[in-house]
């Protein structure tokens, strides 16, 4: 019987030791956390918005962090290959993800396969900026303000025309959301890509674009800015009027990028990741090289409040979508 009790006695314990190890493991991790390099997975080409956002972060945290944050592009099919092949990797904090509001809130209405679900497979870990679209003419364009261009436009239904990277890409979208909001019909001419689209703005091919990678142009004269869709001025861009401004209610059409690791990474890891993420943000010259490509800054936000964020994107884009008439497939 004695023999029993101490049996059973050392199982107890034996039990109780393997539950305090299993509910400290998370917080084990996050400490010794990183041992090795992060993959950071861009889905869409070297170049982009989303690109040069990844690189920045890249760069910054792995310093912060003393590992390597390698960046890895994997573009395809909207974003959808890459992202889909991230909810594969290992919920360990190795591999990260640049969500955007395209991939993460437009794509699940636009595509009936995509490989994922937008609402259970990440964990959201920090947003990063928004970019907002920029209503953009040539410069030789004879419009001079939004005003004027969209006078013309009420008065001559389907003569003007505006360029966008593809079908459901954030351009259309955004010109889709300005023809409702401005009561207008403004014919959309989707292209291969946003940049064949501004090689023929540019060119005076197509009449506008509603775009957020072509600050630079515009700063350049080489386009001209009429109204910027986000609720203030951008400071790159002063003298731009807001769609408010114009006249234009509710047109808030901004691309936005936030950091995701998949669903079921520790708490502890997230919360790390989220802590040194926007520390990098509140960095001067990090602000300075943000706010230089047209990108808003927000107050930083927890895991949690991302995550209702993009949940909240889910039922916004939604509508866009559904008034875009965009399907594509």
């Amino acid at each position: 019987m004695r023999l029993l009790s101490l049996l059973r006695t050392s199982g107890a314990a034996a039990c109780a030791a393997a539950a305090l190890l299993v509910a400290h493991a998370p917080a084990a991790m996050a400490a010794g956390y990183p041992e090795r390099p992060i993959r950071l997975v861009v889905p869409w080409p070297p170049g982009g918005a989303t690109d040069a956002l990844g690189r920045i972060l890249a760069q910054q945290l792995g310093t912060r962090l003393k590992q390597t944050v390698i960046v890895d592009n994997k573009a395809g099919a909207g974003g959808n290959i890459g992202t889909a092949s991230f909810v594969r990797e290992a919920a360990d904090g190795y591999t990260l993800l640049m969500a955007t509001s395209s991939t993460n809130a437009a794509n699940p209405h636009l595509y009936s396969h995509l490989g994922f679900d937008a609402r259970k497979d990440f964990a959201p870990v920090a947003f990063v900026a928004s970019i907002p679209n920029i209503l953009e003419v040539p410069k030789k364009s004879p419009f001079k303000t939004a005003q004027e261009m969209l006078a013309y436009a009420k008065a001559n239904p389907g003569k003007l025309n505006y360029g966008s990277g593809g079908i459901g890409s954030s351009q259309h979208l955004a010109g889709s959301m300005l023809n409702h909001a401005a009561g207008v019909n403004i014919v959309h001419i989707p292209y291969k890509g946003s940049g064949p689209a501004v090689s023929d703005l540019l060119a005076g091919q197509v009449d506008m674009m509603l775009d957020t990678g072509s600050l630079a142009q515009v700063k350049a004269g080489a386009l001209r800015g009429l109204a910027v869709a986000s609720r203030n001025r951008l400071p790159e861009l002063p003298d731009v009027p807001t769609f408010d401004e114009v006249g234009v209610k509710d047109m808030y059409a901004s691309a936005w990028y936030g950091v995701v690791a998949p669903a079921g990474t520790p708490a502890d890891i997230v919360d790390k990741l989220n802590h040194e993420i926007n520390a990098i943000l509140a960095e001067p010259e990090v602000r300075k090289t943000l706010t230089a490509m047209g990108a808003e800054l927000a107050e930083p936000r927890t895991p949690a409040q991302f995550s209702q964020f993009m949940q909240s994107e889910i039922g916004r884009y939604k509508t866009i979508v559904e008034q875009s008439g965009a399907k594509l497939d």
